[in-house]
C-alpha cells in the first residue's frame, strides 16, 4: 500500500480565511491526501518590545501563538468534517523561506499551496518577496492562489514552450503536460494547452542564423515558425491532447496567457520555471512576470533538477 501524499499549506499569519484554504481542502479531498496548515508568526512589535520582565513577554509570545494555533483548528474541523486528515502547526519564525525549507526536507510534501502575496513592481525591486523566493528555490510543485472562483478547478490550462534547445531541460515540457493532466484529471477539468510564441525575442545565434540583421526575412520567420508548430503538435499529441485543445498564439507569453485565461475563465495555469545561474535571475522571467499578473491562480512546476 503506497504512502499517503501530503500537501502542505502556508498560512498567513493574519489569521484571516482566504481562498487558499478552500482550494486546499478541495485538492486533499479530490486526491486523498493529508493536508498539513503551518502558519509562520513574527510581530516585529511583540518580538523586540521594551519589556523590562522578559518572562512576561515570553508568555506574550506563547499567548500570541496559541490563539494562532486555536484559529488554525478552527480552520481545520470542517475540513475534517469532509474527511480530510488536517494537522497545524504554528512556528514563531522571522525567516518564513528558511523554516519552509526546513519542513519539506523533514516531512516530504507533494504539494506546497499558498495564497499569492501580491506586490507593486517597485515593492519588488527594492525587497524580493517570499512568494519569488519560493518560486525561486522551491524544490516542490508551487500552487499561488489567487482569483478562486471555483474551490475545486473547472478550466485549466498548460503552458509550454517545445523549442527550449538546452537538453538538460528536454523532458520538461513533459512534465508540465502530466501534471497539468493529472490536476485535470483529479479535478474533472477541462484541460488546454497554449505555446504562445514570440519571433521578436529569439536571438539569431540561438538558433543557427548567423546575421541577426537577416534573421527576420520572410523564409526564415517562416522556417522556424513552421519548426515550432510541429514541434508544440508533436509535444502535444505525445501526450494524449486533442487537436481542438492545442493552441499556438502570437504575442508576448506573458501577455498571451493572461488574456487567454482572462477570455475563456481559467482557473488554474500550469507552468515550467527554470533555475538560471546569477542574481537568482529565471530564464525568460514569464513566470515571474506572470505571477503578478494573472487572473487566475498559478501551479508551478521546477525541473527534476535545478541549477542554483
Amino acid at each position: 500500500m503506497s504512502e499517503q501524499a501530503r500537501f502542505m499549506l502556508v498560512a498567513s499569519p493574519l489569521m484571516k480565511h482566504s481562498p487558499a484554504f478552500d482550494r486546499a481542502a478541495a485538492l486533499a479531498k479530490a486526491s486523498g491526501a493529508a493536508l498539513h496548515i503551518v502558519a509562520f508568526d513574527y510581530l516585529e512589535g511583540l518580538a523586540t518590545a521594551g519589556l523590562v520582565n522578559e518572562q512576561a513577554l515570553e508568555q506574550m509570545r506563547l499567548g500570541y501563538v496559541e490563539r494562532h494555533r486555536q484559529w488554525l483548528e478552527d480552520q481545520a474541523r470542517p475540513m475534517r468534517h469532509l474527511g480530510v486528515t488536517v494537522t497545524t502547526e504554528v512556528v514563531w519564525v522571522d525567516n518564513p523561506l528558511h523554516e519552509i525549507q526546513i519542513h519539506l526536507k523533514e516531512q516530504p510534501m507533494a504539494l506546497l499551496i499558498k495564497d499569492l502575496q501580491h506586490a507593486s513592481f517597485m515593492s519588488r525591486l527594492m525587497f524580493t518577496p517570499l512568494d519569488v523566493h519560493l518560486l525561486r528555490e522551491c524544490r516542490v510543485p508551487l500552487h499561488f492562489v489567487s482569483h478562486v472562483q471555483h474551490a475545486r478547478p473547472r478550466r485549466i490550462v498548460a503552458a509550454i514552450d517545445p523549442f527550449h534547445r538546452d537538453e538538460q531541460y528536454a523532458d520538461f515540457n513533459d512534465r508540465i503536460l502530466r501534471e497539468a493532466a493529472k490536476l485535470a484529471s483529479l479535478c474533472d477539468a477541462e484541460l488546454d494547452v497554449v505555446y504562445a510564441y514570440d519571433l521578436s525575442s529569439i536571438s539569431a545565434d540561438e538558433f543557427g542564423f548567423g546575421n541577426a540583421s537577416t534573421f527576420f526575412t520572410e523564409g526564415k520567420a517562416k522556417t522556424l515558425f513552421d519548426a515550432q508548430g510541429d514541434a508544440f503538435r508533436e509535444l502535444a499529441e505525445r501526450n494524449g491532447i486533442a487537436p481542438e485543445r492545442q493552441h499556438m498564439i502570437m504575442g508576448n507569453p506573458a501577455n498571451v496567457l493572461c488574456s487567454y485565461a482572462d477570455a475563456y475563465d481559467i482557473d488554474v495555469i500550469v507552468m515550467g520555471r527554470i533555475g538560471h545561474r546569477g542574481l537568482g535571475r529565471l530564464i525568460g522571467s514569464t513566470v515571474e512576470q506572470l505571477l503578478y499578473k494573472m487572473p487566475c491562480s498559478a501551479w508551478v512546476v521546477s525541473p527534476q533538477v535545478l541549477v542554483d
